[in-house]
């Protein structure tokens, strides 16, 4: 094979990567706080995509086949989805839903909100233990409260959590009545939502196990036909074959591509402010 038909090939697989990258709506992670854990799991993902390169590149001996492992490695999770995120996610929901009834419970008690919150923190569920400790430490090191709590929605990263935080700054200024009422009705709001987010997990799940079963027969099919009728799979030796290859795989792609992004949940966007806007507000409104 050419040197130009392998330049060939290997360009024309990084652009179909690179078009499904982009409707999946990929883009380079920001540096949030968890940006250390972020890099461990890319730096995980690319030995894994360049295992899956050497190793296709060895079998194969197809530049345009080794590109498609690399990438489709590399887009698993964005490609299947990933069960312990989705589990991550409900319990979190859940965690926020239990916090804001001890919460609730304590503020009954006629405490103040501060301290209601450095209370709850005692018996935090473990999905939110952390950020609450967060949390803590920033009104113990006499934070503002809206400002501490705007840094805690930031933590969570959820539209729901922005709810039950964007009350509790309200009454932190307001110092007004019926906190108590109103976290009734966030708790049971995040139960619901729990409730229906839960039930659209247990669809992806079916989905996922669908997608793995068509990427195994499809796996295992074009394996057995490189192991027994190797003749059959000769026209893709050529530069011709593999830009045929490009397409064909670029559909394949494509359709687990499409498959994702319709199990997709739309959530709605956060409407929170940002800690940094709640200073400049406040520094405004003090002048």
């Amino acid at each position: 094979m050419s040197v130009l038909g392998l330049l060939i090939g290997a360009g024309l697989a990084g652009g179909v990567t690179l078009a499904v990258a982009a409707w999946l709506g990929w883009s380079p992670p920001p540096l949030p706080s968890r940006t250390t854990t972020r890099l461990t799991a890319a730096r995980h993902r690319l030995w894994k995509s360049a295992v899956a390169v050497i190793v296709v590149a060895i079998l194969a001996r197809w530049p345009v086949a080794a590109a498609a492992a690399g990438a489709v490695t590399w887009m698993w999770p964005a490609l299947f989805g990933s069960k312990a995120e989705g589990r991550a996610h409900l319990a979190r929901l859940e965690a926020v839903a239990i916090w804001t009834e001890s919460l609730r419970d304590t503020m009954a008690a006629a405490v103040g909100l501060e301290q209601a919150i450095i209370a709850s923190a005692e018996a935090a569920p473990p999905a939110i233990a952390t950020e609450l400790n967060r949390l803590v430490g920033r009104l113990r090191a006499h934070v503002p409260v809206p400002q501490a709590l705007a840094a805690f929605g930031e933590d969570l990263d959820d539209p729901s959590v922005d709810l039950v935080v964007a009350a509790l700054i309200m009454n932190a200024r307001l110092r007004g009545s019926g906190l108590t009422r109103t976290l009734t009705a966030l708790a049971e709001t995040a139960r619901s939502e729990l409730e229906m987010r839960t039930r659209v997990e247990e669809g992806r799940k079916t989905l996922r196990r669908d997608s793995l079963t068509i990427v195994g027969v499809t796996l295992a099919f074009a394996g057995g036909v490189s192991l027994l009728a190797r003749d059959y799979l000769e026209p893709y030796n050529s530069p011709v074959g593999q830009m045929m290859l490009v397409l064909v795989l670029g559909c394949f792609i494509g359709g687990f591509a499409w498959i994702r992004r319709s199990s997709r949940i739309h959530l709605p966007e956060r409407f929170l402010a940002r800690p940094e806007d709640l200073v400049l507000e406040q520094t405004g409104a003090g002048r």
